[in-house]
């Protein structure tokens, strides 16, 4: 497990634009019942996390559209509510970090690690963009 003083400012770049970072099964399993459109990223330490996905995940969020719900979860910290994540997110393997989107609890959207890592924030931006558009 990270020590919570390394991950902390890892979440706060999400929490602080509007995800609600989910630490519980419990928790996750709320989330995914809500109507609407979910964006969830699957945060983590990597350097791709640091240099593109979260960048990219919030910079997504300026555009017209945007998802009615924004959660997270931290593999290798929450364990049990990642865990439970990815079990909504087969068929797709555990990867991290990664970015998914729901549609009425239904996965209809997925970057896994290899869109994400070698990628610009930009791209992964643009990529969720077209997502909205086509699913909010």
């Amino acid at each position: 497990m990270y020590p919570e003083e390394i991950v902390t400012p890892m979440k706060d770049q999400l929490t602080s634009r509007g995800f609600e970072d989910l630490t519980t099964k419990e928790m996750v399993d709320e989330a995914m019942k809500r109507k609407g459109t979910t964006l969830v990223m699957v945060n983590s330490v990597c350097g791709c996390a640091a240099g593109a996905a979260r960048p990219g995940v919030v910079l997504s969020l300026d555009g017209n559209k945007k998802p009615d719900h924004l959660v997270t979860v931290f593999a290798g910290y929450d364990y049990d509510s990642t865990e439970r994540m990815r079990e909504y997110m087969l068929p797709f393997p555990p990867s991290s970090p990664s970015v998914a989107l729901f549609k009425d609890g239904e996965l209809v959207h997925m970057l896994e690690r290899y869109h994400i890592e070698g990628h610009r924030a930009e791209a992964i931006a643009e990529n969720l963009r077209q997502a909205y558009e086509e699913y909010v």
